[in-house]
């Protein structure tokens, strides 16, 4: 028995990369009204982080959806973390009529991100990430 490959239309992968740059740029830009039109208030966030100092990993960190509100306010506000060069691509690898997934790399390192479709909009739901092997040192 085989399975049915998903098919997407341009509009669904138009929604899931809009949504996708959504998240980077609420971070880049500090702005919190991005986020709320494209992260889903049920968001998951898990990631490991590495410390120079240590050259270990941290422990699972978790971030739900009002630790991203809260973290997305301050991580740019001085504009030292990210500017417009600094890395943002989305890679779609996979987009169904209900779910999507994606990987994004953004100044702070690897994403791997689900989302939903809903009421004809795309959500990023689910986020999975880990600091950039480079930043390994």
């Amino acid at each position: 028995m085989g399975w049915a490959q998903c098919v997407s239309t341009e509009q669904d992968k138009a929604g899931v990369q809009a949504a996708c740059m959504d998240y980077i740029q609420a971070f880049y830009k500090a702005d919190t009204t991005i986020a709320y039109r494209s992260v889903h208030p049920k968001l998951q966030k898990r990631g490991f982080s590495f410390s120079q100092a240590n050259q270990t990993y941290s422990q699972q960190l978790e971030m739900p959806f009002p630790a991203l509100i809260s973290l997305a306010k301050r991580w740019n506000k001085d504009g030292k973390q990210a500017n417009a060069n600094s890395v943002q691509t989305v890679q779609i690898l996979d987009i169904c009529d209900k779910t999507a997934s994606a990987k994004v790399t953004a100044v702070w390192g690897i994403d791997y991100i689900h989302l939903v479709k809903e009421d004809g909009k795309w959500w990023v739901m689910n986020v999975l990430w880990q600091s950039l092997p480079n930043q390994k040192k």
